[in-house]
């Protein structure tokens, strides 16, 4: 089950490791290898999560690439759901196939 307007990545990566810690963005982007710029942008909503972003998160706060990676999925999705309500799609199906 999708879950209702997900928050953007960056809040979890905010409100669950960065805080907690007591890390600034500076020393997180330093640990990370990233600019200070990259991961403001990331936190503020700004920037995804990429899969190399989602493999520095991973090793730097013990947790999975994919789950990043899925947190990232689902928000854009839910926002392209908002964007596009009433896409006209055609619902394709394949040729019936003739024996032979």
């Amino acid at each position: 089950m999708r879950m209702h307007n997900p928050p953007h990545p960056g809040e979890t990566l905010k409100g669950l490791c960065l805080e907690p810690m007591g890390l600034s963005v500076t020393e997180a982007s330093k640990a990370l290898g990233v600019s200070r710029k990259t991961l403001s942008s990331i936190l503020n909503g700004r920037a995804g999560i990429s899969p190399e972003m989602a493999l520095r998160l991973s090793k730097a706060f013990g947790t999975s690439a994919e789950s990043w990676l899925n947190q990232q999925a689902m928000y854009d999705l839910w926002q392209a759901e908002q964007l596009h309500p009433d896409l006209q799609v055609q619902k394709l199906s394949a040729p019936p196939q003739h024996s032979v």
